[in-house]
């Protein structure tokens, strides 16, 4: 179903995506920092489940589409990439208050119930996933080997595990050297402008495979 050139590919393009602090990625640092390995290993379980959830709806609403018209595979990809360009400059225009936000630590650690949904909420309703599933997945899909809904599928599976790894390293990470992340809000900034950074070129190499496609 999937070759192994259209897995390799998506892959190197799935780890791109995943490993720059994005939202998820935040959002697991700043509970990282506040509360901790374990917060930040639940909420990654939350945030996960939620990708998987969202990529489960974006095959199959978009899966007979892409199956039956290349022109609308172009146009998500064209719009996905100049939203990924957005959400990079966004994320590059208010990168201090990001990096404060994520400093600052509550006082009441929420229940383990509590942190996977607020993980799975952000996950479902994270943006840089929703155009990742949206504009790139299609672009690995092998039209004529058919079942194109299926091909999204497991593209999600794939993405939703190697996110779960990636952002659960992350997690950990931050709950190991909390004090040193808290104390330095300039590293947060730097985590930060990386990401959007790479968000913006991958919405220039996404829009520019559109056009010559």
């Amino acid at each position: 179903m999937i070759s192994a050139g259209q897995l390799a590919t998506f892959l190197v393009a799935s780890m791109a995506i995943i490993i720059v602090p994005g939202p998820s990625v935040l959002f697991t640092l700043a509970r990282g920092v506040a509360w901790g390995r374990t917060v930040a290993v639940l909420t990654v379980l939350g945030n996960s489940t939620g990708t998987l959830v969202l990529s489960v709806i974006v095959a199959v609403g978009l899966g007979p589409l892409l199956a039956h018209s290349k022109v609308f595979a172009v146009v998500l990809q064209l719009a996905g990439g100049c939203y990924l360009l957005w959400l990079g400059y966004d994320a590059l225009r208010h990168r201090h208050e990001h990096a404060r936000a994520m400093a600052q630590r509550e006082a009441q650690r929420p229940s383990n119930v509590v942190v996977v949904r607020q993980g799975f909420v952000v996950g479902i309703l994270n943006p840089k996933s929703l155009v990742f599933f949206a504009a790139v997945f299609p672009h690995f899909v092998d039209r004529s080997q058919g079942n194109v809904t299926l091909q999204l599928l497991l593209f999600g599976v794939i993405f939703s595990v190697m996110a779960f790894c990636s952002d659960a390293t992350w997690g950990v990470i931050a709950g190991t050297a909390r004090e040193w992340l808290a104390d330095s809000p300039t590293r947060l900034v730097v985590l930060r402008t990386i990401g959007a950074c790479v968000m913006m070129t991958l919405g220039v190499i996404i829009v520019a495979s559109a056009i010559t496609s």
